[in-house]
């Protein structure tokens, strides 16, 4: 079933669906979300067995703000800061989790919770549920993340029970993964909010997370967001046939002899580049080429976001 955000009784139904223990299919500011409750044994293992992800990799529990947080995961200082300045918002935080309420099965085991307030239609629906929701990419495991209602229908079909479409995500990528350490903050997930964000609200220094971090992180296989066609990075020169994405104004050799060219931003906006990304890229593979060619993105601010999306994207699969 799809239903309008905008909908009268959209979050009644939202709600409702989700008490039954049932998947919705969620519109955030980031991507669409595939959520059920975080209390709930029976949800976790529908969303798992929705999107065949393997139960090692973690889920992102959502709340409404830093109050419904607290009820759930140990708060420091500093990430207490962090919730205050950045939610709601694309910041998902690592943070120890209390016994009790969200179920183990989410976080894989780990006595470590990734915690994030979404904006907009999920946040209210959270709001009204007054329980916390698992709500990872709302797409099947390792394939192309959703940023609009289509996506979600084309992939999971009936394997939800509702979808709620509210239309184009408006950031397009997924969260930023973080957590707060002595030595600084360690980005363990590139996202929507930027290192430069970041370190200009905290004044803090941001810093590369070490192997042992980024493991705690959900959305960090080495094979993630991809097509059925293989992807070629950073291309100057397009093989024909293949399909090209684009980044900017300025042509790339051989693009008159490819497939289709869809350009990820004309301007060369990276903010608008994050917005496209994942529906281009849904657009590409639809082609039904075998090769999709990538132009150089600028390895700087929303860059390192797209960037580590197309290098999952890119990888050898399994």
């Amino acid at each position: 079933m799809i239903i309008d955000s905008s909908s009268e009784d959209a979050v009644s139904l939202a709600v409702a669906t989700l008490k039954r223990h049932e998947l919705v299919a969620l519109p955030t500011e980031t991507v669409y979300g595939l959520a059920g409750l975080s209390t709930s044994p029976e949800a976790i293992a529908r969303i798992y067995a929705a999107k065949g992800r393997p139960s090692s990799n973690p889920l992102i529990s959502h709340v409404t703000d830093l109050a419904m947080a607290q009820e759930y995961a140990d708060f420091d200082p500093v990430s207490r800061k962090l919730a205050e300045i950045f939610w709601p918002g694309p910041l998902t935080l690592i943070l120890p989790l209390r016994q009790g309420g969200i179920d183990r099965s989410s976080t894989a085991g780990q006595e470590l919770a990734a915690l994030r307030a979404p904006a907009g239609f999920a946040h209210e629906v959270i709001a009204e549920l007054g329980l916390p929701v698992a709500a990872p990419s709302a797409n099947t495991s390792g394939r192309i993340s959703p940023t609009t209602a289509r996506h979600v229908a084309e992939d999971l079909g009936d394997r939800v029970s509702l979808i709620v479409d509210g239309g184009p995500t408006r950031l397009g990528v997924e969260s930023t993964v973080l957590r707060a350490g002595e030595a600084g903050l360690a980005i363990l997930r590139q996202g929507a909010l930027t290192a430069e964000d970041i370190a200009a609200a905290t004044d803090m220094p941001v810093i590369e997370a070490n192997s042992d971090d980024v493991r705690l992180s959900p959305g960090t296989l080495s094979s993630h967001y991809a097509p059925k066609a293989m992807l070629r990075l950073n291309v100057r020169k397009v093989e024909p046939g293949e399909v090209l994405l684009a980044f900017g104004p300025e042509p790339i050799t051989g693009m008159g002899a490819a497939a289709a060219v869809f350009n990820l931003s004309h301007a060369g906006d990276l903010a608008e580049a994050a917005r496209n990304l994942f529906d281009l890229m849904h657009r590409a593979d639809k082609t039904g080429a075998d090769r999709i060619a990538v132009a150089p993105i600028p390895q700087q601010g929303l860059g390192l976001a797209i960037s580590d999306r197309l290098r999952r994207a890119a990888a050898p699969r399994g």
